[in-house]
């Protein structure tokens, strides 16, 4: 099992939680798109959430400002937060707006204040885990979908739930991080989504 928990770590990376939400989104979202709605909305969010960061990354890496993928170091977190802060903060101004798709722009908008939270802390010289942040944000958006929607999804639902105890063990497993930077991860995912939810159930 411990051989395992790694992969967790890589299928729920924070960059592919902005794809998921937008897939679930789409998958349970009663509202109407044309297929090239569709297209063109996945293709923004795989450009501005995974393409560019990981162009940048690999850009710090050249220049030896992070040195893996899972930023281990709180030295290495302070220019890809600030990046991700930007790069959602455009997608929510110019292409994911409240006007066309306000399920999803919430939810971005909720990573966006995560991700501001998690930039903050590290000024205080505190380790959010930014896994959790985003396991934990993906959780409660999918919640609120099945409720908006009025659709039972409750395997879906459980699933994530066991995933965010999965991932959590990931972390441990790798020592990426301790069970008081895992809580605080959640609790950064969890809380902006929560208040959030009030805006658009």
């Amino acid at each position: 099992m411990k051989k395992i928990l790694p992969f967790f770590s890589y299928l729920f990376h924070p960059i592919f939680i902005p794809l998921f939400g937008t897939f679930f989104y789409v998958l349970i979202n009663d509202a109407y798109f044309s297929f090239y709605q569709h297209l063109v909305l996945f293709i923004q969010i795989i450009i501005i959430t995974i393409l560019l960061p990981v162009a940048f990354f690999y850009l710090l890496r050249t220049f030896g400002k992070v040195d893996n993928i899972m930023l281990s170091d709180i030295s290495q977190r302070k220019i890809p937060l600030l990046l991700q802060i930007m790069l959602l903060s455009i997608l929510i101004v110019k292409s994911i707006t409240i006007d066309k798709f306000p399920e999803l722009f919430y939810f971005l908008f909720g990573g966006l204040l995560s991700a501001i939270f998690a930039f903050g802390l590290l000024f205080l010289k505190v380790k959010s885990s930014i896994h959790m942040i985003g396991m934990s944000a993906l959780t409660v958006f999918i919640i609120g979908l099945s409720v908006h929607s009025q659709i039972n999804i409750i395997n879906t639902v459980m699933f994530f739930v066991v995933m965010n105890g999965f991932v959590a063990s990931s972390r441990l497993e790798m020592k990426a991080h301790n069970k008081k930077e895992l809580l605080i991860g959640f609790l950064c995912g969890i809380i902006p989504q929560l208040v959030l939810l009030y805006f658009w159930l």
